[in-house]
């Protein structure tokens, strides 16, 4: 499956969690219920996905992780805030880099309606 096929399939799960629970709720309760329909889809998901940062030849366990992983070729990374800002981005495609996908989904789920919160990213 491609990354764009993926991302179709989490675009869609994200509307449903959007729609069913609203803006308002916590980052962890959005990550917890995107994860269960991406799962249902059939799709390999990981939570909370731990990313070592690797400089020259030490490994450092620096404590970054990936809000959810899919397929181990899509980074999502969720967010309640009022907006998105530069920094999230660069928080986003820091994880891509390290992670070594190619597409990645910023998604805030604070927003009204989510695609005014989608931010689709690419290396």
């Amino acid at each position: 499956m491609t990354e764009n096929e993926i991302s179709k399939i989490i675009l869609d799960c994200s509307y449903k969690v959007h729609t069913i629970l609203g803006p308002g709720l916590l980052e962890s309760v959005y990550r917890e219920c995107l994860a269960y329909e991406l799962i249902k889809t059939g799709l390999k998901v990981e939570k909370e996905k731990a990313l070592p940062l690797v400089y020259e030849k030490v490994r450092l366990e620096c404590g970054f992780r990936i809000d959810i992983l899919v397929e181990r070729k899509v980074v999502i990374e969720l967010k309640t805030v009022e907006a998105l800002n530069d920094v999230h981005i660069a928080q986003t495609l820091t994880y891509m880099k390290l992670s070594g996908c190619h597409l990645g989904l910023l998604l805030n789920f604070y927003t009204k309606s989510l695609k005014y919160g989608i931010k689709r990213l690419i290396l």
